[in-house]
């Protein structure tokens, strides 16, 4: 395990990984919130994000996904570096990633099938009966074989992360993204979403990234995980050696140790109001 940032390779991406990020800066006017980032996946592996709120976790996802660029440094996916790309070249890399967002960001006015079915759609020129199939075929693939023809609004909490990944895995995607898939969730739909995750790598053999706070869910699903804090990279390592880490930080986010607060309980609760 690294506890420092792993060595600089801002000449590319390495030989075995399918995503490389490298010194990826991300900066809001004079708020730094990714401050040279490195980080390496593995082709077939689930790597997992970790850090707690606001420690750039998101961010990263975002920039890895193509949705927004970095400020500064690069990211190669597959080879191509889509800091750089055109148009048509991200395009291309985004077809083989699928993404399951946090809210699930189904579309309410649309039937769960058309949900899935809309990146077929959108992306492929297949006969409208051959996209039904593939349709109820990945929601049998997320137990949501019955639910074709409901609305979001109808769907429990679980229900929509799941289909969400339903819909991530239509156009059957090299790399599969989440961002906060436990989030909002009970203990048991939680451990469900999490027994999906791991279904899904045994069956495709995708590369899969999680972005998650939650440390049951991190430990069972990770192949490898990192840490963020203050938008800087503290770790990278197998799940074991994160565990037995002895770096103070880490140890704090496993153990769940507060941070101290200094001052007086005015001071404190005056803090509090310039957030």
């Amino acid at each position: 395990m690294s506890d420092s940032q792993p060595t600089k390779a801002t000449s590319g991406a390495r030989d075995d990984a399918i995503i490389s990020v490298r010194d990826v800066v991300v900066r809001y006017g004079d708020k730094t919130i990714l401050d040279g980032v490195n980080l390496d996946i593995r082709a077939g592996e689930t790597m997992v994000i970790m850090g707690a709120s606001g420690s750039g976790k998101s961010t990263l996802l975002r920039r890895i996904m193509g949705l927004d660029k970095p400020t500064s440094g690069h990211i190669f996916v597959k080879g191509v570096d889509i800091t750089t790309a055109s148009e048509k070249e991200l395009n291309d890399i985004r077809r083989i990633m699928g993404i399951s967002f946090q809210s699930a960001a189904l579309f309410n006015s649309m039937t769960l099938g058309d949900n899935v079915a809309l990146p077929l759609r959108e992306h492929t020129n297949l006969a409208e009966s051959t996209i039904k199939l593939m349709t109820r075929m990945k929601l049998g693939q997320v137990g949501l074989a019955e639910a074709e023809d409901l609305l979001p609004s109808q769907l429990s909490g679980g229900m929509r992360k799941r289909a969400s990944v339903a819909r991530a895995i239509a156009m059957d995607p090299e790399i599969l993204l989440f961002d906060e898939p436990s989030a909002g969730l009970d203990p048991i739909i939680a451990a469900e979403i999490d027994g999906l995750i791991l279904d899904l790598k045994s069956a495709f053999k995708m590369t899969i990234v999680v972005v998650t706070h939650e440390l049951a869910s991190a430990f069972l699903i990770a192949d490898r995980m990192c840490m963020l804090r203050y938008g800087k990279m503290l770790a990278i390592g197998t799940k074991d050696e994160i565990r037995n880490s002895e770096h103070p930080r880490i140890r704090q986010f496993l153990d769940r140790i507060p941070d101290k607060v200094t001052g007086g309980q005015d001071e404190y609760l005056q803090s509090l109001t310039k957030l």
